[in-house]
């Protein structure tokens, strides 16, 4: 399996893609992804095949590395990049949620999946560039229960980091919060 090796310890690529865009605290990734290859495949399955249980082997295997390495702050909550309501009904499931809550359950956080909700159905992502992305998706993705969030320190999760316009976007949302400290993570970067 092609491991980042990022922990969240020290600068890496993940965290480069979100400098001067937004204000988070730190970026890391669990996997490196390629066009071609293993990662490229299981995330596939994750979210067309209905195979939910890698994320939930991807997360257990992520979120023990990260307990053992014991670099991340307290974390509050994890949350995971929501799907829009129609596509989740499609799909059944989250191909993130699984994911998220094995991190938490490792680093001892609450995971937390219907304050961030996406308010259109898009479509895919995967072919578009990063500023075509932005223009999509403004004011895409809000905060249905700001108290809660007030003041503390969250995760934010997604399946993967291509050009970081999704998470930069939900991003937003989340900091628009009175003092939130936002980390990012994801199953896997395209570097």
């Amino acid at each position: 399996m092609p491991l980042t090796d990022y922990t969240f310890n020290e600068e890496n690529p993940v965290d480069r893609i979100f400098y001067g865009r937004i204000n988070i605290k730190k970026a890391s990734s669990f996997l490196h992804f390629s066009d071609y290859g293993i990662v490229k495949n299981l995330i596939h399955n994750l979210k067309y095949k209905n195979q939910e249980h890698i994320g939930a082997f991807l997360g257990d295997w992520y979120g023990q590395l990260l307990k053992e390495n014991d670099y991340l702050p307290k974390i509050d909550f994890v949350i995971p990049v929501p799907l829009h309501r129609k596509r989740l009904k499609k799909r059944g499931y989250n191909q993130t949620a699984l994911f998220a809550k094995r991190l938490a359950a490792h680093i001892g956080s609450e995971y937390l999946d219907q304050v961030l909700t996406k308010t259109a159905n898009t479509r895919t992502q995967t072919k578009k560039n990063r500023l075509a992305r932005w223009y999509d998706n403004k004011s895409l993705y809000t905060v249905t229960d700001t108290e809660i969030l007030k003041n503390k320190t969250i995760l934010l999760v997604d399946d993967v980091i291509t050009t970081g316009a999704t998470m930069e976007l939900c991003g937003e949302a989340l900091l628009k919060i009175e003092g939130t400290t936002l980390f990012i993570a994801s199953i896997a970067v395209v570097e």
